[in-house]
Order: structure tokens, then sequence, then C-alpha cells
């Protein structure tokens, strides 16, 4: 039985995860992750690490993060409670896609996760007070290879659905896209 289908997003790599639900007189059931269906797709993904995340105020950011190529990391995303404006941001250099966007929505119970491939930036804008994010990581975190876009970069361009607020001294730190970016070579 397909448990899920994958939807190619306009970023190669990127894709949309579509979770079939069982829904019965008790309530409802979906299958977030399983490695074979994703392995059926071929999309090599295991799990090393899970994360969730509660941001409390409508408007707040959290990203733009990545892992450089020394720790990558892809990671699967699925909204839990409220809804965000989910980016992903493509930093191969080899990539015709090369520093472009692209943004989902996710809502809690739409049955929908975003699965964003190693070598990208993640980042979120909460849509709704107390949303919250299960994070399926395929590496564990590394702080020493830890690094970070600018939400408000002008060559990203990113146009946040809300004013940006709440961003952390650490978000609000990272640089400006400039000549030196070399990207995530994998």
């Amino acid at each position: 039985m397909i448990d899920m289908q994958l939807r190619a997003l306009p970023l190669k790599g990127l894709f949309s995860v579509q979770h079939r639900c069982h829904a019965d007189q008790r309530g409802q059931f979906s299958r977030i992750f399983c490695e074979s269906s994703l392995a059926a797709f071929g999309q090599d993904f295991h799990i090393r690490q899970i994360n969730h995340s509660r941001t409390t105020q409508r408007g707040s950011v959290r990203g733009l993060h990545y892992q450089k190529a020394e720790r990558p990391e892809a990671k699967l995303i699925t909204c839990l409670r409220g809804a965000v404006w989910d980016v992903a941001v493509d930093l191969n250099p080899e990539s015709a896609t090369f520093l472009q966007w692209h943004a989902e929505p996710l809502e809690a119970g739409d049955g929908r996760s975003l699965l964003i491939p190693a070598g990208f930036a993640h980042g979120f804008q909460a849509l709704t007070d107390d949303a919250e994010l299960l994070y399926l990581h395929s590496a564990d975190y590394s702080a020493e290879y830890e690094a970070g876009l600018s939400v408000l970069d002008p060559r990203l361009d990113v146009p946040w659905p809300l004013p940006v607020k709440n961003l952390s001294a650490r978000d609000a730190g990272h640089p400006l896209l400039d000549s030196t970016f070399a990207g995530v070579r994998l």
C-alpha cells in the first residue's frame, strides 16, 4: 500500500509529500515517515535526529538555517499545530536554481510535509500563534558546521507574507550574501 505521494517542486530535489490519511469513527491516522516509501520514490533518507519547535507569535520567523558541506542534512518538515509558510533556498552552486527559493504553506491536519534536500537553507514564518513543527533530520546537528542566510537579504528577496518579527539574535545576525558566497557544494 502506498502511504505517501511525492510531488516535485520547482527546485531540484525539493518535494511536497502528501500523506495518506485513514479516517474512521475514532478519528484519523497518517504515517508521517516511511523510509521504504521514500526509497520507492528514489529518496534515500535515514532519520538521525527528530526536533520539535513551537513558535508562539504569528509573524515570527525562524531561519534561514543550513549545515555546511562537511555535515549536510536533509529535512522532512511537518506542521503539527497552526500554520506556517515554509521556505527552502537552493544553495548548490552547480544547480540551475542556485539561490532561488520556494515556499509552501503547511498547516496542521493538511496531510503534507516538505522534503528538503541536503544543501538547502530552511526557514519559516508562523502564520498563526502557537505554530508547531516536527523536523526529521538525516544528520546529527553540528554547531561547528551550522550557518544561515539573512531572512531579509535583498538578493533572495523572499516576500514574507507577514511583517517579519521576533528574529533570534542569531538569525538577525546572519550576513547578507555577497560575491564570496560559494554555496554548499556536496
